[in-house]
């Protein structure tokens, strides 16, 4: 368990990379389109218009080309569980997650929005947790994060975008983040 608490906060907290700026995703980002990492074993929905980048300490990560500060990126790391739930409840790891937002230097503020789970394709739960950060590098932030492990790997998406209000997250974008979000899972064992 403790490995995996420190690869859980190594891979949310160091993988700042998806936090560092972020700004509202536009109405013109387009259709979704499947994603689909077959060295890594993942699959997504990705807006279309995105373009996948390199960047280190992601095995992949989506900008949207106008406003390369919005970013999906996905961060796969090998622990020693089998399952997520062997770690704790989706709870524990928000909380774990919270606190470790809010050690961080630049956090002004942070908070969880919502902590769910969700069945994956019969093996397995996969975490989801919204939450919002106030931070000196970027302002108000809104982030969409799920979590599962699957064959002693943890998966970690993150789907970053500025809240700030003078330009709030509306509800098609939320659609949009949330059909993302929910996509995300491991390729089905062969």
């Amino acid at each position: 368990k403790r490995q995996l608490n420190l690869s859980i906060l190594t891979i949310l907290f160091n993988g700042g990379f998806l936090l560092d700026k972020a700004r509202s995703i536009t109405d013109d980002s387009g259709d979704l389109e499947r994603y689909t990492d077959s060295k890594d074993d993942f699959t997504l929905l990705v807006p279309s218009s995105w373009i996948k980048v390199e960047k280190a300490g992601a095995n992949v990560l989506f900008e949207e080309p106008e406003k390369r500060s919005n970013n999906i990126g996905v961060v796969v790391s090998p622990v020693r569980i089998k399952s997520l739930e062997d770690f704790g409840t989706p709870q524990f790891v928000a909380d774990k997650l919270i606190n470790a937002e809010k050690r961080k230097e630049s956090t002004n503020e942070a908070e969880v929005v919502s902590v769910g789970e969700r069945s994956r394709q019969g093996q397995g739960q996969v975490y989801e947790f919204e939450y919002k950060i106030d931070s000196t590098r970027g302002g108000i932030k809104r982030v969409f994060s799920a979590a599962f492990v699957s064959s002693k790997k943890l998966y970690l998406l993150n789907v970053v975008h500025s809240d700030n209000p003078d330009n709030p997250l509306d509800s098609s974008t939320r659609i949009l983040l949330e059909q993302v979000l929910h996509s995300f899972d491991a390729l089905p064992l062969t």
